[in-house]
């Protein structure tokens, strides 16, 4: 192998790696049974109105008790405990204080054989969906508010009173009414926010001209140990703004806010999203991040709503929550298809996929579902799909092959070369050229094959590293129980630098094949290559090691399989070319083998 080949090859690693980052950085229910416990914290307008010694009496339970026109509610605060709903999909778990959910969980989708959990909170984070004071995030209204369940509604309701100067209320109230509205089987639901002030003047909830913020907080699901990775595993902010372009949020000390209307801001994870849409009104959206706190990476979105001018507002806000699995997004593209009568979110721009490439990965996708349908193992029909790609490119890595080996015959003259020409490097590049000329070889024939094959490789990266159906998917029981991680076959009770605490089985077995694959391949060398065959030989495969430990086990499984098949075919090919030269068969480049191999410092023939 040659040296501009092997230059060659490290630059089309190079380029994989850089693509392989630039590609994963940026491109209504039936009605529910309702225990008679549920409702009974239902308190009315009416029985507040009549009761000017209970609103009194909630002095105490002041919200926002250091701000101008400070509040504080009325009701019953003692019937705070929290009370689940289920539609087919959802398994919410909703907290009166606030009005929050504490919980979200996919019925079908797992984790240990669990719904997986779509909230991701620490002890002391705050829940799901907590209205704030004007656009002070760090006052949340935890008022206990009432609440009953109406078939697909679950309607919370809360009083509240101007407090004055003196800490005496004012008899004008308002009622804050916060519905949440879901569908039996989609994955979106509504919030509407109902403001009413008991007199007919404006709502007396503002602070610096916002009137209040609902936040999603503090972090999508699956719960993680570590920060992500952006490989592997991570989370991800987009946005569309109005006319329909998908952009990624600059985030800058930590926080990305913005006045403009949107038409979605999406916090995505790599197989599920939050996607908060709000309705006409202008809010000011927020995106916040932060490593500080009980979680390893807290991502918040905020929507505030400017102050309310009106005796009465309704607001409306709709939330995704849900796998990353377009047909489940795409309905909200058509007003026919969905419970609530959407159209054009386009919230199947949220998924992640190569801009350039999406066309290619799908073809793969649909490939790899298809060799599923025959044999209904994931593992296994990775495994055909990796033997098919390779039979697809066999022409142009048996070209490759063909080409490395000619350059690899050519190097004892080339290095002659070398020397002859040593003092007049024009003269040499021309021998050179005239050499490649007479024995029909294009110098760079060796890796024009590779580059026409990075597209595919990159494609399948972007395919295995994410595809929702590997979550959770099964190769082979008690090594490999999901294609979607990697394949932990021990934890140490110490952390490895670099790799964790993690024993994984499959980047072994890959860099092995790696190494073993590159050592077949080296039909000669001269002295002046050696040194370089040597880091292609062992520093690439350690290099790809420490690179890929953490990469999901369906990734490289197809990775480790190309390697076995790579090395099948240059042993064929090796075996092939030894029974030509036994039975005299001529080489096309007889010319070059009259021409003594190097010899080393003992003096003998490599």
């Amino acid at each position: 192998m040659d040296k501009n080949t092997i230059i060659a090859i490290v630059l089309s690693v190079i380029v994989i790696t850089v693509a392989m980052t630039i590609q994963t950085t940026f491109f209504a229910p039936s009605p529910v049974t309702t225990d008679a416990s549920l409702t009974e914290n239902v308190v009315s307008a009416n029985d507040l109105s009549s009761s000017p010694e209970l609103l009194r009496a909630s002095a105490d339970m002041a919200w926002n008790s250091g701000l101008p026109g400070s509040f504080s509610c009325v009701g019953d605060q003692s019937k705070s405990q929290q009370f689940e709903y289920q539609t087919d999909v959802f398994q919410i778990t909703f907290d009166p204080t606030g009005a929050s959910v504490s919980s979200i969980k996919l019925k079908d989708h797992l984790d240990d054989g669990q719904p997986v959990e779509l909230l991701f909170k620490g002890p002391e984070d705050n829940n799901a969906f907590l209205m704030y004071a004007g656009d002070d995030r760090t006052n949340p209204i935890n008022a206990v508010f009432n609440y009953e369940v109406r078939g697909n509604e679950v309607i919370f309701s809360q009083t509240f009173a101007p407090v004055s100067e003196d800490g005496s209320l004012s008899d004008e109230t308002f009622t804050i009414t916060k519905t949440y509205n879901f569908g039996q089987k989609e994955y979106l639901f509504e919030i509407k926010v109902d403001i009413a002030n008991s007199v007919n003047k404006s709502i007396p909830l503002s602070y610096d001209n916002f009137a209040y913020t609902l936040a999603f907080e503090p972090q999508i699901g699956p719960a993680f140990d570590e920060m992500p990775n952006n490989n592997y595993n991570y989370r991800r902010f987009y946005i569309q703004a109005d006319g329909g372009k998908k952009a990624t949020p600059k985030i800058s000390n930590g926080q990305y806010r913005t006045s403009d209307y949107l038409t979605w801001a999406a916090l995505c994870g790599k197989y599920f999203s939050l996607i908060g849409i709000p309705d006409a009104t202008r809010y000011t959206t927020t995106l916040t991040e932060s490593t500080s706190g009980d979680i390893a990476l807290a991502s918040k979105m905020y929507f505030s709503r400017p102050a309310v001018r009106s005796a009465s507002n309704t607001d409306t806000f709709r939330f995704y929550c849900g796998p990353q699995i377009k047909n489940q997004m795409t309905i909200y593209n058509e007003s026919a298809m969905n419970g609530f009568g959407l159209a054009n979110l386009h919230l199947e721009k949220a998924l992640d996929s190569s801009s350039w490439l999406g066309w290619l990965e799908n073809v793969l996708k649909w490939i790899l579902q298809l060799f599923y349908k025959l044999i209904p193992n994931y593992g296994v029909a990775i495994i055909l799909l990796t033997i098919f790609i390779k039979l697809i490119l066999y022409p142009l890595t048996k070209k490759s092959m063909d080409s490395t080996a000619k350059m690899s015959m050519l190097g004892p003259k080339m290095e002659e070369m070398k020397v002859k020409y040593k003092d007049n490097p024009q003269k040499q590049n021309e021998e050179m050229a005239k050499l490649y000329k007479e024995e029909k070889i294009n110098p760079l024939g060796g890796c024009l094959p590779m580059l026409l094959q990075f597209p595919i490789f990159i494609a399948l990266y972007g395919l295995l590293n994410k595809h929702f159906e590997l979550r959770g998917a099964m190769f082979i029981p008690g090594w490999i129980p999901d294609l979607s991680v990697p394949d932990t076959v021990f934890t140490f009770p110490f952390n490895i630098p670099f790799l964790g605490n993690g024993l994984h089985i499959l980047p072994i077995i890959y860099t092995a094949s790696m190494i073993y694959s590159m050592k077949i391949t080296q039909t000669g060398g001269t002295p002046q290559t050696n040194g370089t065959m040597k880091f292609m030989t062992w520093g690439m495969p350690i290099i790809f090691f420490f690179v890929l430990y953490d990469a999901p086990s369906g990734l490289l499984l197809y990775w480790t399989v190309m390697n076995f098949l790579s090395i099948a075919q240059q042993y064929y090919m090796n075996k092939k070319k030894q029974k030509e030269a036994v039975g005299g068969v001529p080489a096309k480049t007889s010319n070059v083998s009259k021409f003594p191999q190097p010899k080393n410092q003992k003096g003998k023939k490599k």
